[in-house]
């Protein structure tokens, strides 16, 4: 039967700093190049330097495992491949937190798909990670464009987003 321990040997996944393990897979060989004269968009104000166009990881959570709250500076999409569903909560700067669940079973309003727009808070826990003899992980894949560089990558500060979003304290403190 497949298992989080199958998965993690057969797609050589390694932990991951957020949570969870994963493995790049795919990094396109073009680039986009952001310098200090590049006209003020939304992109350049975020990066510097060289990154990919494109980048793709697989990413797998276990039962009590999470995706620690944290911010890039692309937008990233999410795929579901296999196990339990997996929900997603997002923080952005401007608007209502929001959250979705990957998984494959629709009529319970799950998607195949979703993403994370760019600058936004968001981390992952299981939705149902609990019969863990069956579902004991879930496995993704995510893809982001301008392509990942751990430069664009910050962890959230707990106190910040609960001054902002006190509300929702039970989600930030179980995913900070």
């Amino acid at each position: 039967m497949d298992n989080a321990l199958h998965w993690i040997n057969c797609l050589q996944l390694q932990p991951h700093p957020e949570g969870g393990y994963y493995r790049e897979t795919y990094r396109s060989s073009g680039n986009y190049s952001f310098s200090d004269s590049a006209p003020q968009t939304s992109e350049s104000t975020f990066f510097q330097g060289e990154r990919s166009y494109a980048t793709a990881i697989y990413y797998l959570l276990q039962s009590g495992e999470r995706s620690r709250l944290h911010r890039i500076h692309s937008d990233e999409l999410w795929f579901y491949h296999a196990g339990a569903p997996l929900t997603v909560h997002i923080f952005p700067e401007t608007g209502e937190p929001s959250c979705f669940t990957l998984g494959l079973d629709v009529a319970q309003g799950e998607v195949p798909q979703a993403w994370v727009p760019a600058g936004a808070w968001f981390g992952a826990s299981g939705a149902s990670l609990k019969n863990a003899s069956v579902d004991d992980y879930a496995l993704v894949s995510c893809v982001v464009a301008p392509g990942f560089d751990f430069r664009d990558f910050t962890f959230a500060d707990r106190h910040e987003l609960l001054r902002k979003f006190p509300q929702y304290s039970t989600t930030i403190e179980r995913l900070t």
